[in-house]
């Protein structure tokens, strides 16, 4: 999930780009490559097949988990590859027609990956503030009005502008037909403004506030949830009642949100500190062509992360991945059968619902 956006004053730095050739050089970054795209391909269709295969896992929150995990797999297949091999050979080796497209897909997966984490936000803020409320506000007309939302607002601020040449200078268009093989995505500053705002900093703004509110209210919740344990322990020697088991499955849900937040966070805000620097000061500010390729990389890392995250962080999907990879995948069993085994030989035992 990245944006390759550059300002104007760095089309010079750009077209002295060069590329280290060095054999061993070149097969360190291939390796480094093949590693990052194979973990995004593999761990985002683990993540898909999970949710599609697993009743357990069908759960509303987890359609915007699907999409996401989509975006990710997309930027595996159609942006990472593309931009390796400008890595690896210094040059654009498909033409000019597709180069408009690739950056066009670039920007739109980075939209909706920002997207799709605010709109699991405020479904987490939802389930979170106004519990009784959510099974009524959060349906699944609702889910994939969001996601419909999603991919519309983020192919409109691609796509077009990019096909309509509205993003870029006169000058830098005028380049690029004589130039086939460069892809450079130089924008003027109106677009930069606008798509990283949209792209970046705003739903990350959103997101951090949204956050926040989540957690003060489940620190909140979590001291009702203290005292409720010990009055029903008191009174009836009973465990907790299910509306706080409930509670406390989303404050985990809400946990896991934060972490992969933090993750994205991490990830992209080195790049766009570094665009939005370079897109004020210019060519007052140089930088080594390195430092381009290990942050477009760093972010790039983000679509393989998620599904270790989510191996981590949740126990459903935990089990579900060892299910498809070692009974599945390496076995060769049914999937069906061989799951719902485990909810009655003890060894896995699932819960009644599984969040993000």
């Amino acid at each position: 999930m990245t944006l390759s956006e550059l300002s104007t004053e760095n089309v010079s730095v750009l077209e002295e780009t060069t590329v280290d050739q060095r054999p061993f050089v070149v097969v360190i970054k291939a390796t480094v490559f093949t590693i990052i795209i194979l973990l995004a391909i593999g761990g985002n269709i683990l993540v898909v097949l999970a949710v599609c295969l697993h009743q357990r896992l069908r759960v509303l929150t987890n359609y915007l988990v699907v999409s996401l995990a989509c975006t990710d797999l997309l930027v595996a297949l159609f942006v990472m590859p593309f931009n390796a091999s400008i890595e690896l050979t210094g040059k654009w080796l498909f033409g000019l027609p597709f180069c408009d497209v690739w950056n066009s897909l670039d920007v739109c997966f980075s939209n909706a990956s920002l997207q799709h984490l605010c709109c699991i936000a405020v479904d987490r803020y939802v389930a979170i503030t106004q519990p009784f409320e959510y099974p009524n506000k959060i349906t699944k007309k609702r889910i994939f009005q969001m996601i419909c939302g999603v991919w519309s607002s983020s192919l409109l601020i691609s796509f077009v502008p990019i096909h309509m040449g509205w993003y870029s200078t006169n000058e830098h268009l005028e380049y690029k037909k004589t130039h086939p093989e460069e892809c450079p995505f130089v924008t003027n500053k109106i677009y930069t403004l606008i798509s990283s705002s949209v792209s970046f900093w705003i739903p990350c703004i959103i997101m951090i506030f949204t956050y926040l509110k989540i957690f003060l209210v489940a620190r909140r919740q979590a001291l009702l949830i203290q005292a409720s344990r010990a009055i029903t322990l008191e009174l009836s020697g009973g465990d907790t009642p299910g509306s706080t088991q409930r509670l406390t499955k989303e404050h985990k849900a809400a946990k896991t949100l934060g972490i992969i937040m933090g993750a994205f966070i991490a990830c992209w805000l080195p790049f766009f500190l570094w665009y939005t620097t370079t897109m004020i000061c210019g060519d007052a500010c140089p930088y080594p062509d390195i430092l381009i390729s290990i942050l477009f990389w760093i972010g790039y890392c983000n679509s393989a992360l998620n599904p270790i995250i989510y191996a981590f962080c949740n126990r459903d999907f935990r089990k579900a991945f060892r299910h498809l990879l070692v009974d599945v995948f390496w076995k060769g069993r049914h999937w069906g059968r061989d799951y719902n085994s485990y909810a009655t030989n003890g060894n896995y035992p699932l819960q009644r619902q599984s969040q993000l």
